[in-house]
């Protein structure tokens, strides 16, 4: 039984600046998701960090909401949570797949979530993943995100000109040492 296995757990994450977090929840199986963000709250606020919720009507549109979020907002980062129950055909495996891959995307564009979308076989192992008193993944994905924020703060603000070509103030036109166009 997975439950039984021990496993380290790191250190909380430390912050020396205010951290905001989104967690962005679908609540298609309502009491196990209600356990998951009872897990994330609590380290999330015990970590000293603030949070919003939001709800969405699926795994697929976690993603979505987070890009969107991203965007237009001002979090560090996020947390998503649901549970995929395998059922009698193949959508389960879509859902799986196409959430967590849409996921694993955004964090590589330097997002940082942590992924407490449960994908499990029957309610009976959500129910334990999702329990803050067992395996409490949603207090799990919280740390993840709080982890990947302290390591983004660690390394400093977004570096300017990734790519092959320098950001605009990062260009100086031909001329004196100020910049200063000569004839």
């Amino acid at each position: 039984m997975a439950g039984a296995e021990k496993h380290y757990i790191m250190p909380r994450a430390e912050f020396d600046r205010p951290v905001k977090i989104l967690i962005v929840v679908s609540p298609y199986y309502k009491d196990i998701a209600d356990n998951m963000v009872a897990g994330a709250v609590a380290e999330i606020e015990a970590s000293g960090a603030t949070h919003e919720i939001i709800e969405m009507p699926g795994a697929l549109e976690i993603p979505t909401a987070i890009a969107m979020s991203e965007r237009l907002s001002n979090f560090d980062g996020y947390v998503a949570l649901g549970c995929v129950i395998r059922g009698e055909t193949t959508h389960y495996d879509t859902v799986c797949n196409d959430s967590s891959r849409a996921i694993q995307l955004l964090g590589l564009q330097g997002l940082c979530i942590g992924n407490g979308i449960l994908t499990v076989e029957n309610r009976k192992q959500a129910e334990v993943r999702a329990d803050p008193k067992d395996q409490n993944k949603g207090g799990g994905a919280a740390a993840a995100a709080l982890h990947l924020v302290a390591l983004s703060r660690k390394w400093g603000s977004p570096r300017k000109g990734v790519g092959f070509l320098p950001t605009s103030d990062e260009l100086k036109i031909a001329g004196d040492s100020k910049g200063t166009p000569t004839a």
